[in-house]
């Protein structure tokens, strides 16, 4: 029976389990949320024209201004815009292209128009004229060749803009982790008020949320009892780069995920983690897939999740899984041989442990912001303590 890994060693294990990343090109209106497998490179100036910061009047020379035949530069690019003389203006809005020539934006409300010329009106007039003011040169925010975000940057709303702007319709990402998701056990009913004996499922819905921050996608779901060949079976289902079971990562009579495996001829890479709760957590490879085991109880099964599969995807997506530094609020016993996770909340850096802890219950990660690591020799009230995000907090 194998020993169970400690946790730095076993988190190791996980990232270098990982293939190399996939990429894959998407349309801008379905990057949200991905991650960058390349570098992004205008090939434009941006902007890339020079364009006007304020409705108003594009004017060359000190004013008065007459005003041109144009009467007025709306938008369609630099060859819609006419050429500015000296003593000349053209009325403009804001981001149309200004006219070749012009020097200054004259804001709308600090001009006069009479007859057809153009006066500039008080002190904000001047400034505008004499600053030569309200103009956006072409290539201000950045110049052709420019790499404007780096691989591995995770894609926002304001960072699909920017793409856009460059010019981009498409962009490489890394591709997402196709998980199945295999759910055990005789005891488990999917709908209504469990009976005695029996636990509602409380993964199927929760999971994918879960893999789904990590940079993964449940393409199936498949339910089996309490059987080794079905178990089988399942973990062999095609067209999926990862298992990820719940329960029977046991080694009771009731608990067929090992031996599945073994039947399959899958190496375990982590048999379990020196961790609890969470401990059954296991980590292993077949031929074309890798499996990733969690424990049955609700509690057990998220944190291992978030012990083992976040940096596994981590490795494979390229989805943040850093942890932080927080200060324990109150003594955090330690465990002989094992790292302790332990939900807790956050009041600025310092973290207080959630009540409701049994592996079976859900209500104490339900209102927790971290996990603490907590390492065997415990950590003193006051002294900072590693702490895990949890993927749904964001």
């Amino acid at each position: 029976m194998s020993a169970p890994v400690a946790w730095a060693e076993a988190r190791a294990l996980a990232r270098s389990a990982a293939p190399p990343p996939r990429a894959e090109r998407v349309p801008l209106a379905s990057a949200l949320g991905r991650v960058l497998a390349d570098p992004l490179v205008t090939a434009i100036p941006l902007p890339h024209f020079a364009s006007a910061a304020m409705d108003g009047w594009a004017v060359r020379g000190a004013g008065p201004w007459r005003l041109g035949e144009d009467a007025a530069v709306e938008g369609g690019g630099p060859g819609h815009a006419p050429v500015l003389a000296a003593g000349e203006a053209v009325e403009i809005v804001t981001g149309a292209p200004v006219p070749d020539g012009a020097e200054a934006v004259l804001r709308a409300e600090a001009g006069s128009v009479a007859d057809g010329v153009l006066q500039s009106v008080g002190e904000t007039g001047r400034h505008d004229v004499e600053g030569r003011r309200h103009i956006r040169p072409a290539g201000a925010e950045a110049a052709p060749g420019d790499r404007l975000l780096e691989a591995g940057a995770v894609l926002t709303p304001p960072r699909i803009a920017l793409a856009a702007a460059t010019g981009a319709d498409a962009l490489a990402v890394r591709r997402r982790v196709r998980v199945a998701l295999v759910l055990t056990g005789d005891e488990v009913v999917e709908a209504g008020v469990p009976g005695p004996g029996q636990v509602r499922d409380s993964f199927r819905v929760a999971i994918p949320a879960v893999l789904r921050a990590l940079g993964g996608d449940v393409v199936a779901v498949h339910r089996v009892g309490d059987d080794e060949d079905a178990t089988r079976v399942a973990l062999s289902a095609g067209g999926i780069d990862l298992v990820l079971t719940t329960g029977g990562t046991g080694r009771s009579s009731a608990d067929h995920v090992r031996a599945a495996l073994a039947a399959a001829g899958a190496a375990l890479l982590v048999p379990g983690m020196a961790i609890r709760p969470g401990g059954p957590t296991l980590l292993a490879r077949m031929p074309d897939r890798l499996v990733l085991g969690l424990p049955g109880n609700p509690l057990a099964a998220l944190l291992g999740l978030v012990a083992l599969g976040a940096p596994l995807l981590s490795a494979w997506t390229g989805v943040d899984a850093s942890t932080r530094t927080v200060v324990a609020a109150n003594t955090l016993p330690g465990r002989a041989r094992s790292t302790g996770l332990v939900p807790a909340t956050l009041a600025g850096a310092e973290a207080t442990p959630v009540a409701h802890l049994g592996s079976g219950m859900l209500r104490g990660l339900a209102a927790a912001d971290v996990v603490l690591v907590v390492p065997p020799a415990g950590v003193a009230a006051g002294e900072p303590v590693e702490a895990l995000a949890l993927p749904w907090t964001g």
